[in-house]
């Protein structure tokens, strides 16, 4: 896999049902269910009636798709995304901008990596952490990692963990830094996604945030963020320093962010960008 280091989690058997990656015949879910034949199936049924269907009935299926296999289907919808690019060759992995979207956009410089581990939660294929040569670890953490590392993320140098951030596997405090990059709202349990980032930002680490806000769920996006959910992050980080920007129509939220335009308006859909202290 080139100079990428990857690591199998409990995730990756979850995610054979949508048929992102190879056999586990034997693996079982959290419940300790065997699944594989029944969900495979399961999951089979709309996808191969969609190929004999109208435009309507197509719909619908892939609706009746999202309401029995939502975290199935919401990978399957993200991973496709990437494919498409992929193939339309819009280079799905230059990863130029990313320096300045985990330095500049949160009031760091590439000094303040040095020598320190970073978690990458919700990382997607492209090497969002290839710049960062001058860490001590960098890691790339998504339940897609497998179907990542099929388009090529394989040749990056950064570790990929299959995972997702219900349950980061790794120690208690490992991480100086962890970033989450419009992450935060796709995640299947968010509760239990704030738990385990408190538990791994050791004291004096930072958490990097910047997630959409106040808009409807959607089956990629199934978490709305908003002021109150923001408040579950207390008491134990800390905003240093945090902005917000109105979501442009064109949906560039990388370029929205490091424009700081167009402005946020209060109660709207919008970005929220964070630099948080973990205490």
């Amino acid at each position: 896999m080139g100079g990428s280091r990857y690591i199998v989690t409990p995730c990756e058997v979850g995610l054979e049902m949508a048929g992102f990656v190879g056999d586990h015949h034997n693996e079982t879910i959290d419940d300790g269910t065997q699944f594989r034949n029944a969900m495979q199936t399961a999951i089979n049924i709309p996808r191969t009636l969609s190929r004999i269907t109208p435009p309507g009935i197509k719909a619908m299926l892939v609706k009746l798709g999202v309401a029995l296999f939502p975290r199935a289907m919401k990978g399957r919808f993200e991973l496709q995304y990437w494919k498409t690019r992929f193939n339309d060759g819009k280079e799905p992995f230059w990863n130029a901008h990313y320096e300045e979207l985990y330095t500049k956009a949160f009031g760091l410089k590439r000094a303040d990596y040095g020598g320190k581990r970073v978690l990458d939660i919700g990382c997607g294929p492209r090497g969002s952490l290839e710049w960062a040569d001058m860490t001590a670890q960098r890691v790339g953490l998504d339940p897609l990692v497998p179907g990542y590392l099929k388009l090529g993320a394989d040749k990056h140098k950064m570790e990929y963990v299959a995972s997702g951030s219900e349950q980061i596997p790794f120690p208690d405090g490992h991480f100086d830094i962890v970033a989450s990059l419009n992450a935060l709202d796709h995640v299947d349990d968010l509760d239990a996604s704030i738990r385990e980032i408190k538990r791994v930002v050791k004291r004096g680490g930072y958490l990097l945030l910047s997630v959409e806000v106040n808009h409807a769920p959607t089956p990629t996006e199934p978490i709305t963020i908003n002021d109150e959910t923001l408040k579950k992050l207390g008491p134990e980080f800390e905003a240093q320093d945090e902005y917000r920007v109105g979501t442009p129509e064109d949906h560039d939220l990388h370029r929205a962010v490091m424009s700081r335009t167009p402005a946020y308006v209060v109660g709207e859909p919008g970005i929220y960008i964070a630099r948080f202290l973990r205490k």
